[in-house]
């Protein structure tokens, strides 16, 4: 029932820059899963982030409007980790309000790490996420949407058009191939 192959103790080191799969993709082979888990799982069972916390560069457009104007990037984050229940545009204008008014902002953008995390079953790695967000807020953020894009959330586009997108997606998976007419002389 269980492979008699144990993983490699340390785990081989994750590569930051490179996609994580899925937190559960089926694996014909169990032992191929356990394989593959010392390269994405981290050792208390969670999936590791598919790019470091300094890998702004990797998304320079995001990087720049992130220390410019972090609301617009936390509001797209929040509206793909609320599914939608809440716009992009009302969860970037309360947090510029927080911002604004307390400073505390990175406090209020915690919460939503917290959640992503627990959705999508990611480590918290590095440091505990409170901290992440008060020391480092611009990178925190910038690593957020890296991650939901890379997990196929088109982050300009809101969450009702992702969903869209992705039934369009299977709908065209399900459908049967054409099949041209056979061989004509």
């Amino acid at each position: 029932m269980f492979p008699t192959e144990h993983p490699q103790w340390p785990p081989a080191p994750y590569q930051y820059g490179q996609p994580a799969p899925p937190p559960f993709a089926p694996v014909a082979d169990p032992n191929q899963q356990m394989r593959n888990q010392n390269y994405y799982m981290h050792p208390a069972g969670k999936v590791l982030w598919s790019t470091g916390l300094c890998d702004c560069c990797y998304d320079i457009p995001n990087c720049i409007i992130t220390c410019f104007c972090p609301c617009i990037t936390f509001g797209q984050i929040a509206e793909i980790v609320d599914n939608g229940s809440v716009s992009c545009l009302a969860s970037g204008v309360l947090y510029s309000i927080i911002f604004w008014m307390s400073g505390l902002a990175c406090m209020y953008s915690c919460f939503y790490r917290s959640r992503m995390r627990n959705q999508y079953m990611l480590a918290e790695t590095p440091y505990p996420d409170w901290c992440l967000h008060l020391c480092c807020e611009v990178c925190a953020l910038c690593q957020e949407y890296r991650e939901l894009k890379s997990r196929g959330f088109d982050m300009y586009i809101g969450w009702h058009a992702n969903m869209e997108n992705m039934r369009n997606r299977a709908m065209q998976m399900s459908m049967p191939p054409v099949v041209e007419d056979g061989m004509k002389r």
